[in-house]
């Protein structure tokens, strides 16, 4: 057996130097796991036809174009403070497993969103798209490109079940229930956004189970599950969906006043597709004139984003985020890990939240 310290289960002596190194080496033989299970499902479906070869490759472009990986490390991160073994292959295909959901719901997302670019590229269903529109082929561009997206986001979410299915059998409990979450709460963000009723209640709840849950709540506890240490369910509840609201709080900030050549996403979507986030909920409680803004045509992102920033709602947001990211801490202070990992999550509170490497 190596003897690298890759390969051994915590033993409480770990520095934050070295609890990284272990975490980043996962996080790597999530990377080749990924390219490795595509690769193999394009030659099994090269020799089918041209057009199914040109499917994984389409997915496989997306899935290694960059992206955080938060979700991964938060699983790994969760398996190892649990004291979990490194070397066990199985928390690697979960780790994938939940990647492989994110991209699902990226593409799932991009098509509801009517979003042009992704990750500073055109999107699966723009793209697709041009193809139609390129070739001369018949039919709607559009309804083309949507569907093959539609379909590739579907492919995405069946490999992603796949992965999970050579996961340790306590991470797979609390799969089901992340999934069904995860899809539930983009059914309630697009009825919120067809409503545009101000209900800062519903976009926090809507923020939650379609974000900060499946983000990083749920990834923790299905770590923790992999090591079979459900007794860490609690904290690791407390401090996920703290922080996980603090995720996508800054996300909604982002997108109303960030720089689309640093996002690698249009700015202003929200605007654009009406998302009620608690950012605008809030905004519009104090001043209604941003409903006419966002819903009379005539008007530019510039002049919501100016109306906003007098409300002092963004500021008020940034405050939330913090209590937020403070809350987190506090819940995480006396989880009965290893204090490394403690300071570790810690750490990552406050990264995830201000997107600090």
């Amino acid at each position: 057996m190596t003897t690298d310290v890759t390969s051994r289960p915590a033993t409480g002596q770990e520095t934050t130097a070295s609890v990284r190194r272990i975490t980043d080496d996962l996080l790597q033989r999530v990377e080749h796991r990924l390219g490795s299970f595509l690769a193999a499902e394009r030659e099994r479906f090269a020799g089918v036809d041209e057009r199914a070869a040109l499917v994984l490759d389409t997915l496989s472009e997306l899935v290694t174009s960059g992206g955080k990986r938060i979700r991964p490390a938060f699983c790994i991160t969760g398996y190892l403070a649990a004291g979990g073994d490194p070397g066990d292959p199985g928390i690697v295909a979960a780790a994938a497993g939940l990647e492989m959901l994110h991209v699902s719901a990226l593409i799932h997302d991009d098509v509801l969103d009517n979003s042009a670019q992704r990750r500073g590229k055109p999107t699966m269903h723009t793209a697709f798209s041009a193809l139609h529109q390129d070739r001369g082929w018949r039919g709607e561009a559009r309804r083309y490109g949507e569907g093959m997206a539609i379909l590739i986001g579907d492919l995405a979410l069946v490999y992603s079940d796949e992965l999970m299915s050579q996961a340790p059998p306590g991470v797979r409990a609390e799969w089901h229930g992340l999934r069904s979450e995860v899809h539930v709460g983009q059914c309630l963000d697009v009825t919120a956004a067809a409503e545009f009723s101000v209900d800062p209640r519903l976009s926090r709840l809507i923020a939650l189970i379609k974000s900060g849950r499946y983000t990083i709540h749920r990834p923790l506890v299905m770590g923790a599950g992999g090591a079979d240490r459900a007794d860490l369910a609690a904290a690791f509840m407390e401090y996920g969906e703290a922080v996980g609201e603090a995720f996508q709080l800054r996300d909604d900030l982002l997108d109303a006043f960030g720089d689309s050549a640093e996002t690698g996403k249009p700015a202003g979507l929200d605007f654009s597709q009406h998302k009620m986030t608690l950012l605008l909920g809030w905004a519009m409680q104090r001043d209604e004139r941003i409903r006419v803004l966002m819903t009379e045509p005539g008007h530019t992102p510039d002049e919501v984003r100016r109306r906003l920033l007098d409300t002092g709602v963004p500021e008020d947001v940034e405050q939330h985020i913090a209590d937020l990211v403070e809350r987190g801490r506090k819940a995480i202070a006396d989880a009965p890990v290893a204090p490394v990992w403690r300071n570790e999550l810690a750490d990552m509170a406050v990264r995830v939240t201000y997107r600090n490497n």
